[in-house]
């Protein structure tokens, strides 16, 4: 296992349905955060994150209970990463600042490509689009 899909794991694993619920709380804000995000090198990071605030939000609010738990743990990891201003590469940097938050965002859709993917079918968006390359 890669050390970022450890770490995710790890992280994620930590993640209580109260904690879930706090995200969820803030996810109107992380949206707007995540649509400012410019990010060139990683031009599927804030559709990514953007799908993975819609599976915490259709779980939270009752419309979708099929998406495992594991992988909306992850998922609420990946958000708060994304979202937290300590980072392994500063998000300021503009070449690379956002590498961190993308493998850690595929490392998610990666562990829970099948669950995702049905997750996208039922809501009828398109998966390939969301994509789990960088």
């Amino acid at each position: 296992m890669s050390e970022v899909a450890e770490f995710v794991r790890h992280n994620g694993a930590r993640v209580s349905p109260k904690i879930l619920h706090g995200i969820h709380k803030k996810l109107p804000q992380l949206k707007l955060e995540f649509a400012e995000i410019n990010a060139p090198r990683f031009p599927h990071l804030v559709d990514q994150l953007e799908f993975l605030a819609g599976v915490v939000e259709d779980y939270a609010e009752g419309a979708d209970q099929e998406t495992p738990y594991a992988a909306l743990a992850d998922a609420c990891f990946a958000l708060a990463y994304a979202h937290n201003q300590s980072h392994l590469i500063i998000n300021h940097s503009s070449t690379i600042g956002r590498a961190d938050d993308s493998s850690v965002v595929r490392a998610v859709l990666i562990a829970h490509e099948k669950a995702f993917a049905e997750y996208a079918r039922r809501h009828g968006i398109d998966w390939d689009a969301i994509t789990t390359q960088a």
